[in-house]
């Protein structure tokens, strides 16, 4: 039987290598006319050789490491690639905070005069002419309807940008409990990776054995 390292990854085997140096066979027999010691018999030491079900759980386990690291280094792409869109997602709802608070400022500012103007308006009433306080409040009134105009929709933008809030929160809160779970996919990986390396690395086994597995597989695809 050819003897066979299970290596690593499994991707190629190996012979095993004998041993190096020799040992002095202490029963040696002695040759009685020159009282010499003869050639003496090195014994190889025997290999114990993983039975057929061991080979298959190791190879079984190492096809499943393979897999899972795929999938392991894929999630992390996406997880990768998930960070830059929010981070883009949150720079875009930062700008339109930032236009929506400069709005707001504005229409504050509008009312003050507004209402000032209407103030000014009753102050300087008993003075003006009927026909020039009528035009003061006929302007007052187009000033007034023009900011009742534009404060409608900010005040509908504003909902829309706290639903946007409360949306971008929510994907936060999601991405950051997937860093947990993909951390401890990662270590359950790792933990697998090295029982592997325990239970099956550098272990020999029997070529026929690695075969039959494969035809068993083969058989199993179809």
């Amino acid at each position: 039987m050819k003897r066979i390292l299970l290596s690593l990854a499994l991707a190629a085997a190996l012979p095993v290598l004998a041993q190096s140096g020799s040992t002095v066979n202490p029963n040696a027999k002695v040759d009685p006319k020159n009282n010499k010691v003869g050639k003496p018999v090195v014994e190889k030491p025997k290999v114990k050789l993983m039975t057929r079900d061991e080979l298959r759980s190791c190879m079984d386990l190492n096809d499943a490491n393979g897999k899972e690291a795929q999938a392991i280094k894929d999630e992390q792409a996406r997880y990768k690639q998930e960070s830059t869109d929010l981070r883009n997602e949150k720079d875009a709802l930062q700008k339109e905070e930032e236009a929506y608070t400069a709005q707001v400022a504005e229409l504050k500012k509008e009312r003050e005069a507004i209402l000032k103007m209407n103030e000014d308006i009753k102050a300087a009433a008993p003075k003006m002419s009927k026909e020039e306080l009528e035009a003061k409040r006929k302007e007052y009134e187009a000033r007034a309807a023009k900011f009742d105009a534009s404060a409608g929709p900010a005040i509908e933008g504003g909902k829309a940008l706290e639903a946007k809030r409360k949306v971008f929160s929510d994907k936060v809160d999601k991405f950051n409990a997937s860093f947990k779970t993909l951390e401890d996919r990662t270590e359950a990986h790792l933990d697998k990776a090295d029982a592997w390396k325990a239970e099956c690395s550098n272990k020999s086994y029997d070529e026929a054995d690695e075969a039959a597995i494969k035809k068993e597989r083969a058989a199993a695809a179809k």
